[in-house]
């Protein structure tokens, strides 16, 4: 297969199974972080993800508030995405290898999640100050439990919330760390 035409269905596979994974990690993100389930954007989530999660709560019970069901099945995507691109590459790998690579890929999902929704938030509090509609109360309802404890620490300096800044910064160090346990290099 020629390069540039694997490269192509490579940038397919992770774009699209990215997408679906950011549906899955918000599914999952949503209620640890209490939100508003009434929010329509939250309910669009649920019947993006409903038609299969519900049937795996069935065989995979949840522990709690950890959905179990949703992490398993975002784990097997993530496994099945780089099991592919490893096919269209050419590359073999373990199924330990590819099994870390999903977990790590889906947490650094995760991370980025967090740091595009504090960026967001604070690119929406420059344009539209003040402003109420389901896309900023779901970022408000990701972003507000991680920017609290960070408010505590750092009062606003001259009227303004510094703490975002902060968080992306530790964030970053912790996209870093997790790179780190990529053992494919994916």
């Amino acid at each position: 297969m020629p390069a540039n035409l694997a490269s192509a269905l490579v940038f397919i596979v992770n774009a699209v199974t990215s997408l679906y994974l950011l549906v899955l990690l918000l599914r999952f993100w949503l209620p640890w972080l209490r939100a508003d389930f009434r929010n329509p954007l939250a309910q669009g989530i649920l019947k993006l993800t409903s038609p299969v999660i519900v049937p795996l709560r069935r065989i995979i019970p949840s522990f709690g508030r950890l959905d179990t069901a949703t992490v398993v099945f975002a784990v097997v995507v993530q496994y099945l995405s780089i099991l592919l691109v490893l096919l269209i590459v050419g590359i073999s790998a373990s199924f330990a290898a590819i099994a870390t690579t999903a977990i790590v890929k889906l947490a650094l999902l995760s991370v980025n999640l967090f740091m595009f929704a504090i960026f967001i938030r604070i690119v929406l509090s420059w344009i539209a100050p003040g402003q109420s509609n389901p896309a900023t109360a779901i970022i408000a309802t990701l972003t507000e439990p991680v920017l609290r404890p960070f408010r505590r620490l750092i009062p606003p300096i001259g009227g303004f919330d510094i703490s975002p800044i902060l968080v992306i910064i530790l964030l970053g160090a912790l996209t870093r760390l997790l790179m780190g346990f990529n053992r494919l290099g994916l």
